[in-house]
């Protein structure tokens, strides 16, 4: 059966939450390709609208979304996912994941795009109880200074 690592990112509060799915729970992420969107409930999170933006296999290669289907392949890159030329004009070849979440891949990336709607809560009404004064302490007192035995 698929295990899936999955970080919820929220956008509006620049958080993230890590999720482990796996079972049954899981499958439903499975065929899913880059950019679609899941319904937060498969991840524990109802009401919330998810879009899938990345993720990687076991051996640690990027999914890329131009890269089709669920295989691994060598693609020469110049730039994106997966690349980053250190020269200008630079061009490599890399191993890299397809665009379709399979059994292989392991970590899925999700980014949160609308969250539920939130139903009215009442206000909370706060009742002042009325505290009992405290007695004041009476200045001015002796002027003698306490004895010392020894």
């Amino acid at each position: 059966m698929a295990k899936f690592k999955v970080i919820v990112s929220d956008p509006e509060t620049s958080k993230s939450q890590f999720m482990e799915v796996e079972g049954s729970r899981a499958v439903p992420l499975i065929g899913r390709k880059l950019g679609e969107m899941v319904n937060g409930s498969v991840v524990g999170t109802p009401g919330y609208k998810l879009q899938i933006t990345g993720g990687s296999d076991r051996d640690g290669f990027p999914i890329r979304p131009d890269v089709h289907g669920g295989i691994r392949v060598k693609v020469v890159l110049s730039e994106g996912v997966g690349f980053h030329a250190h020269r200008k004009g630079e061009r490599r070849r890399k191993t890299l994941r397809g665009n379709v979440i399979t059994e292989d891949i392991v970590q899925i990336n999700l980014k949160v795009i609308e969250k539920p709607k939130e139903a009215k809560k009442p206000k909370k009404v706060e009742v002042k109880a009325d505290k009992p004064k405290k007695a004041k302490k009476e200045k001015g007192g002796s002027t003698e200074k306490p004895s010392q035995k020894g």
